[in-house]
């Protein structure tokens, strides 16, 4: 038995080595991804399987009043802070890295299989914290949570923006009907999702005043966001307002979606079909918003790019040389420091945030749970989310009036 069990130790730490070393920098941004993605899955696992372990855990409170749910909250933060720490630690580190001659660069790039295990280490070292320190993080937690979907929202800004300028750009007839008819199916299935929405939360007979504000204040964004795009004045398309609308639309979803079992104004009365379906688009969001800023962080011309970037715009051209002098430029250039496409602290803290983030998610804003089987419901979720919302059609605004407002500052 103990031959066997060194010989599975052996493959598995032969199988962790090659994956590490097969990772290049080009593929370490979809790495730190798929590290992310492996802690969402150990909390989704230890939330479903592990308060009867930390029950066993003698240096964890086991007060009976302590229910079920509170460890299941304990287990997701625990992952979440050691998360949490990982990419902060290195987000920390890599302040200053401007160049690739930096011996920070290659830690960003390489050592895989290092950061495997210090990652390992500081989830497992999490388990040993005292509580106090989970409760800690739990409330700092909600405001890095709220910090993260403020970033989500101006990912979603820069998408829908480089989205509409890359068809604007072909200059053809067929790109501007596509980009028409998009931004009509958009604007059709945000206000026929409104119109869902009322049947579904605000049932005959009940008295659903702040449902139907909600809904009605979501509508009334949509048509702004077109009325403000199309005025001549201003510098806006009709396809980032439709987007946009269908984002505050989806929105407004999840936050009545997130209301009490017990209200009656929730018409879906969340059964367990819809806690998981919340659940799943929640992470599904969190995880295309994570990937999208890692990749769009080392292809845009200005997102996360730092002003030394050449992608940043701020390299010098090399005029045409010929012969001797093309060659004498060819090795200065080899000798000379090449920057950093993106700014790594920037990426690191976006990972960090959606730690937070994740971990709200799953543990219903740290509030108390009615059920194992709820995701994210209490009143803190509603709240949250709908603030979302409104920031989100606050920034969407400024980004179409303060080109208008502030005419010599460049947007």
């Amino acid at each position: 038995m103990s031959c066997c069990l060194s010989c599975c130790a052996a493959s598995t730490c032969g199988l962790c080595g090659s994956v590490a070393s097969g990772i290049s920098s080009k593929s370490a941004r979809l790495a730190y991804c798929g590290l992310f993605g492996l802690s969402l899955i150990v909390s989704w696992i230890l939330r479903e399987v592990g308060a009867p372990l930390l029950e066993k855990i003698p240096w964890i409170s086991s007060s009976e009043t302590h229910t079920k749910e509170w460890y299941q909250t304990e287990a997701v933060l625990r992952v979440s802070m050691g998360n949490f720490l990982f990419f902060a630690a290195f987000a920390l580190i890599m302040i200053g890295v401007k160049d690739q001659n930096d011996r920070r660069d290659s830690w960003h790039h390489g050592g895989w299989i290092a950061k495997m295990v210090v990652w390992l280490l500081l989830v497992v070292l999490m388990f040993f914290m005292p509580d106090i320190v989970i409760t800690i993080y739990g409330v700092v937690s909600k405001f890095g949570a709220g910090l993260f979907l403020l970033v989500q929202v101006i990912i979603l800004l820069d998408c829908t923006h480089s989205w509409n300028d890359a068809w604007v750009e072909k200059d053809e007839q067929k790109w501007y009907i596509a980009l028409l008819v998009v931004s009509i199916v958009c604007y059709l299935a945000a206000f026929a999702f409104s119109g869902v929405l009322f049947i579904w939360f605000n049932p005959s007979g009940e008295d659903c005043g702040l449902n139907i504000f909600f809904i009605v204040m979501t509508m009334i964004l949509a048509f702004g966001f077109a009325v403000i795009a199309l005025y001549p004045k201003v510098n806006g398309s009709l396809l980032p307002a439709s987007v946009i609308s269908v984002y505050s639309a989806y929105v407004c979803y999840t936050a009545l979606s997130s209301e009490p079992r017990g209200y009656a104004c929730n018409g879906l009365h969340h059964s367990k079909a819809v806690s998981l379906s919340t659940l799943l688009l929640g992470m599904a969001t969190t995880v295309l918003s994570v990937l999208y800023s890692a990749l769009r962080a080392g292809s845009s011309t200005n997102f996360l790019s730092p002003p030394s970037s050449p992608r940043g715009g701020a390299a010098e051209r090399t005029p045409f040389l010929d012969g001797k002098e093309l060659e004498e430029a060819k090795e200065k250039n080899d000798k000379e420091a090449k920057p950093v496409s993106y700014s790594y602290t920037f990426f690191h803290l976006i990972f960090a945030l959606a730690s937070m983030y994740s971990a709200m998610l799953l543990s219903g804003w740290t509030s108390s749970l009615e059920s194992s089987d709820l995701i994210d419901v209490g009143w803190t979720s509603v709240w949250v989310r709908i603030c979302t919302e409104w920031v989100t059609a606050a920034l969407y605004v400024w980004s179409l009036i303060a080109p208008i407002l502030f005419p010599d500052r460049e947007f």
